[in-house]
């Protein structure tokens, strides 16, 4: 029995065109529904009509539909579809001179169009785009019910042992008022399960305000938080808010805690004590409800025996503590997480990588991960765009050797060699990491083929006589 390609709804009120579709569309193994009118596409598509997405024989891939058409045109036909299956990419077939309209109702959501009279095999083209562009979205819909069923908290993904123990302790705290220090290694997503706590809990429609309490100077760092009065220090020009005013009634997210200096910490204490906050340069307190969520990669305890973390804020903050385990220690959570940030990049560059082949697979899994999730994500990034082919490869990972641009820099530069010296080494560096595949190897290094084989055989790294450099000039 011939494979089922896909399944098509024709919309066409010529009739010699619909049969046309109809028989070549089925020739080519795809299974055909079609209507004269969109009206009746529209009510088949609709929720118990007999092409809903629920019916068991499978639903619609692809729409192809005429612009010009009797009762509604394909341009309201397209937007009515965007509200009722946005899902489903539709292909017009426009005649030259309403390219116009057809332009139109690609912004407003077709996938495509075809001038008439055109080819079966450009309608061919467009319908194997448009139903790679429908499978993608499967997967990206797949992919999600598999997060939900893997982690049940958003923006969160792991399904090991670990992470099921974090979100089993998350879902029971996002229902309480107490403070929470989350800690772990940088990377790990403290600041993810921070906004789970936060969306899980009765202050969800509330603000959630994050900052990191190193990323701005000491001397500002009081007043973000609590904010200043007009005139109350050089450049202070007018009142500011601070922070703990903006989350009023929601959630401050305080990361890195503890690198907070000790004089803000007591500061910090007395809020929390008090649950008032007072402006620098103001004489009045102001009532603050705020639910305070700090985190650290830093060991507190050992902080507070070298004086350079108060004891009674520890204890104040870490009401309930979370503690998140490095990537190291759930290498189960490793293909899930990958196969997230691949489906995210491939779709933000535009990229057709499909996934990973077992042995890339496998090398993630056997790396340390020591920038843990947030490594993981760079490196998937990084071999998503330099990706030449449908799945990453071994080859397309780099070891942590080999992945530092400045350690590279370093050994290379040691005996200050010339432009020449240094290109040679950077031109054998990428091919070494790349297999010997040329076209990859160009395109890392921003050159075309022809170029790498020239300079392949000026520094000697392939025989001049090579088939490849013969095949390639002439």
């Amino acid at each position: 029995m011939k494979e089922i390609k896909g399944r098509i709804l024709v919309v066409d009120d010529d009739r010699e065109m619909r049969s046309l579709l109809e028989d070549f569309l089925t020739d080519q193994g795809y299974m055909v529904n079609a209507f004269p009118v969109a009206t009746e596409a529209l009510e088949a598509l609709a929720p118990g009509g007999k092409l809903a997405s629920d019916q068991s024989e499978g639903d619609i891939d692809v729409i192809i539909s005429d612009i010009k058409m009797p009762q509604i045109d394909g341009l309201e036909f397209t937007t009515r579809l965007q509200t009722l299956r946005p899902e489903i990419p539709i292909v017009l077939i426009t005649a030259f001179g309403s390219i116009e309209t057809a332009i139109e109702a690609m912004r407003r959501g077709a996938f495509h169009y075809v001038v008439k009279p055109f080819k079966l095999a450009e309608m061919s083209v467009n319908l194997d785009r448009a139903l790679e562009h429908r499978n993608l979205q499967r997967d990206n819909t797949a992919l999600r019910q598999e997060v939900k069923r893997s982690w049940g908290m958003s923006g969160v993904i792991g399904k090991s042992p670990g992470m099921k123990s974090v979100f089993d302790l998350v879902s029971r705290v996002s229902q309480a008022t107490a403070n929470v220090l989350i800690m772990g290694e940088s990377g790990t997503g403290k600041e993810m399960v921070a906004r789970a706590i936060h969306d899980g809990g009765p202050r969800a429609k509330k603000p959630f305000i994050a900052i990191n309490c190193t990323a701005i100077p000491e001397n500002l760092l009081e007043s973000e938080l609590f904010g200043h009065a007009k005139g109350s220090f050089t450049g202070a020009i007018q009142r500011k808010r601070g922070l703990f005013e903006e989350a009023e009634g929601g959630t401050l997210f305080l990361d890195e805690i503890g690198d907070m200096n000790v004089s803000l910490q007591s500061k910090l204490l007395r809020v929390i004590q008090e649950r008032k906050v007072r402006a620098v340069g103001e004489n009045v307190s102001k009532d603050v409800d705020v639910r305070i969520v700090a985190a650290t990669h830093k060991d507190l305890k050992a902080a507070i025996k070298d004086g350079r973390f108060r004891e009674d804020l520890y204890y104040r903050l870490s009401v309930i503590p979370v503690v998140i385990p490095p990537l190291r220690q759930r290498k189960e959570d490793i293909p899930l997480l990958a196969e997230h940030f691949l489906k995210k990049y491939a779709a933000l560059n535009h990229v057709r990588v499909k996934g990973f082949s077992k042995r890339a697979i496998s090398k993630l899994i056997s790396l340390r991960w020591d920038g843990n999730v947030r490594e993981l994500e760079n490196y998937v990034e990084r071999a998503v765009v330099l990706a030449t082919g449908n799945l990453i490869d071994e080859v397309d990972i780099p070891t942590p050797e080999t992945a530092s641009g400045e350690q590279f820099f370093g050994d290379s530069t040691q005996d200050f060699p010339t432009i020449e010296q240094l290109e040679k080494r950077y031109i054998q560096l990428v091919l070494e990491k790349t297999g010997g595949k040329k076209d990859r190897a160009a395109q890392i290094l921003g050159i075309n083929r022809r170029t790498l084989y020239r300079k392949e055989r000026e520094y000697g790294l392939a025989a001049p006589d090579s088939e490849d450099f013969d095949s390639e000039i002439d």
